[in-house]
């Protein structure tokens, strides 16, 4: 398909190779430290009232989930997909890592969104 590729890869580092050296105990680490995302993520989408939120922290959850469970079964993340056009490329990504950004897109807007109805809204003295 133009602009896409299947390219496996394993990424045994975080996002774009980064911490890459860490060891044996990488796996380990970064499971961990995304199982602690998980919970505060789970636990932003259980109390906030804002629905674009609580879908867009879910998603990042999940995202991070479906990671922890490939460097459960493989010490690594199976990446795959790999976008590139005129020149340019990208990456390679999975899915879980399009839910994640995907997410964290939507947050980002959703609060720009928010700050800006809250300075134009009337205020009340």
């Amino acid at each position: 398909m133009p602009g896409l590729s299947f390219t496996m890869v394993w990424n045994h580092a975080v996002t774009f190779g980064m911490l890459g050296g860490v060891g044996a105990y990488g796996p380990l680490l970064f499971c961990t430290l995304a199982l602690a995302a998980v919970l505060a993520l789970l636990w932003q989408t259980l109390r906030t009232t804002r629905l674009v939120v609580a879908i867009a922290s879910a998603a990042i959850a999940g995202g991070a989930v479906g990671n922890v469970i490939d460097r459960i079964r493989f010490g690594a993340v199976v990446d795959f997909i790999h976008a590139h056009a005129f020149g340019w490329s990208w990456y390679v990504f999975n899915i879980a890592d399009s839910a994640i950004v995907c997410g964290v897109i939507a947050w980002a807007i959703d609060s720009i969104w928010s700050d800006r109805r809250k300075a134009t809204a009337p205020r009340e003295h």
